[in-house]
């Protein structure tokens, strides 16, 4: 189900992969091809929209601010009225929410800010540059025509494009859609992804001797969660090839994308690339010159995009940062971003194979004299232990032909704390 022409893929990886695998720029751009835009649409309330996505523009159904007001406690006034004295009587006192009402002439009204403007007035004087005498007001600097008034319209005109369609919404655009009176936002349907785990050693509850905790499934969904996407969850596969087959069957038409973890390398329990053309789908791609995360797997079933990850926990982190979320980007109408977008320089001296482009997690250890930051590398390049992940910042990357780092060594990487990313 390719859907597009490939997209530009991530800077990192240019060199050609060994024969038996993707490029890294190659694999990318598998993953981006086999998803296409949901089109669907649902309404939720407003307090629900955060991290949606807008399905088409939302227009403001009025100008804004909705009247003329004051910005400013003072007195509002005519200008032409202190023509020749420095003292007005003041008619009353307007505040904010009150009734527009007519400004007398010859007179000024106290003013609040917020508060509707008098019908008449044309400046605003704060209550600094006045004397406030309760019955009259004795204006020390006056004003100019239009001081401190906040003008109907002057922020937003009707019809103005709030959000644009295709925008994820944040809580600072929340205050906006409130403050147009917008109760309700049209937004694109989640992206619904299966998600399962294989293999007999993974156990949900306590674990017999032999087996381990389930560590990829309960990571990927609340990584799908945070990215906005609907994650079911498939459970735990046996290492048996007629549950895998079983598994996949019928599982494509009611998922957007199928996402699972392990069995999908070349030993005897790995089952998934069979399964899956059992079931009436496609391999498109398999085997990728990356570290961690060689034995990655694309493919469709149904309506269904797959990707299948490797079974190490560091390798699922890594394959979910680099393909499911712009997988996920793409459904919901997004222009998915590179992996690493920033550049940095290294504080370490690390030897390795070149052949394969490599991410390791890595801390913010300072900035050097550019303003570039310095990243210390943690961990030892072991895809099975997720441990070096709690205490980084990120993940940097280097380059399928690198094989050494100095400090000092330009690096790219992928902060946790960027726009939109998920940890």
């Amino acid at each position: 189900m390719f859907v597009g022409p490939a997209p530009g893929g991530c800077s990192c990886d240019s060199q050609s992969a060994p024969t038996d695998m993707m490029s890294l720029h190659d694999a990318i751009g598998h993953a981006h091809r086999l998803v296409a835009p949901i089109r669907e649409s649902q309404t939720v309330p407003l307090l629900e929209a955060p991290g949606r996505t807008t399905a088409v523009s939302v227009r403001a159904a009025a100008a804004m601010p909705f009247f003329d007001n004051s910005a400013m406690d003072g007195f509002a006034l005519r200008c032409a009225d202190l023509e020749g004295r420095c003292c007005l009587p003041v008619a009353g006192t307007v505040a904010a929410g009150d009734a527009p009402c007519d400004l007398p002439k010859g007179m000024a009204m106290r003013i609040f800010t917020g508060a509707p403007l008098p019908k008449g007035a044309d400046a605003v004087v704060m209550i600094e540059a006045c004397v406030d005498k309760a019955d009259k007001v004795h204006v020390e600097t006056a004003p100019r025509e239009g001081e401190n008034i906040r003008r109907m319209g002057s922020d937003q005109a009707a019809g103005q494009v709030l959000l644009a369609a295709g925008t994820r919404i944040g809580s600072h655009h929340i205050g906006l859609l409130a403050a147009n009176g917008i109760a309700q936002v049209d937004v694109l349907r989640r992206p619904r992804v299966a998600v399962f785990s294989t293999g007999d050693e993974l156990h949900s509850g306590p674990c017999a001797p032999g087996q381990i905790p389930d560590a990829n499934r309960p990571m990927l969904l609340a990584m799908l969660h945070q990215a906005g996407a609907e994650a079911v969850d498939l459970g735990i596969l046996p290492d048996d090839a007629d549950a895998t087959a079983a598994a996949f069957a019928g599982i494509g038409n009611g998922h957007d994308l199928i996402l699972s973890s392990g069995a999908v390398s070349m030993g005897g329990k790995d089952h998934i690339r069979a399964a899956l053309s059992s079931a009436g789908g496609t391999v498109h791609g398999w085997r990728v010159a990356l570290k961690p995360g060689k034995p990655v797997m694309f493919g469709t079933l149904g309506n269904a995009a797959f990707t299948g990850l490797p079974g190490n926990p560091f390798a699922v982190h890594v394959g979910f940062h680099m393909f499911v979320l712009p997988q996920i980007a793409r459904l919901l109408g997004e222009r998915p971003g590179t992996f690493a977008p920033v550049p940095a320089v290294a504080d370490f001296d690390w030897t390795r194979k070149p052949g394969r482009a490599e991410v390791f997690p890595v801390r913010l250890a300072s900035y050097d004299d550019l303003g570039r930051p310095v990243l210390e590398r943690l961990g030892h390049s072991v895809s099975a232990t997720l441990f070096p992940l709690s205490g980084a910042d990120g993940l940097a990357i280097v380059p399928s032909e690198c094989h050494h780092i100095t400090p000092g060594t330009p690096l790219m990487w992928r902060p946790f704390c960027q726009k939109g990313d998920v940890q």
